[in-house]
């Protein structure tokens, strides 16, 4: 069992982004889906039947959305990370991650739904904890230039290649 759990509060559309998650990240399935009242009264000004929670997992991770209403929003205060091997997975992440959403710096962005990701490759940790004070100033300085992240230039960047 996992310890801890995130909980994202959505205002009306759980369901539908976590049949978005489901569809960008492979090894991912949709779990219980719970429902407001069934006896058709509203309940926290959400209608009957409609989804309260949805929980799911991305890779093994477990995660639970909630149709909470539209008192909280995310902000970039929390986001999630996706660790990437290749290019290419940082690029397929990027791009299905910030359709209908907002490309930001860094390997940041926000999905159609607001929340916050990071997609960043895994060799990063590595160029930055060279042992080289120099070359990891290099690797920082390429990086804050980037909106998406891209390998090959961070590697040139800490001297490799």
């Amino acid at each position: 069992m996992q310890k801890i759990t995130p909980f994202l509060w959505f205002n009306d559309k759980a369901e539908e982004a976590v049949n978005f998650y489901i569809s960008v990240f492979k090894n991912s399935k949709v779990g219980t889906v719970s429902r407001y009242g069934s006896d058709g009264a509203e309940v926290s000004g959400k209608q009957a039947g409609t989804v309260m929670t949805v929980s799911f997992q991305l890779y093994g991770q477990d995660f639970i959305a909630l149709n909470g209403g539209p008192m909280f929003k995310f902000t970039e205060a929390i986001s999630l990370v996706v660790s990437c091997e290749t290019q290419e997975e940082v690029d397929e992440y990027w791009e299905k991650l910030s359709e209908g959403g907002e490309k930001s710096r860094c390997g940041w962005l926000k999905d159609k739904y607001g929340l916050s990701w990071q997609v960043v490759p895994a060799v990063l940790g590595e160029l930055m904890k060279s042992g080289d004070a120099a070359s990891s100033q290099r690797v920082m300085a390429a990086l804050l230039q980037m909106d998406k992240l891209d390998i090959e230039t961070l590697k040139l960047a800490a001297g490799q290649n």
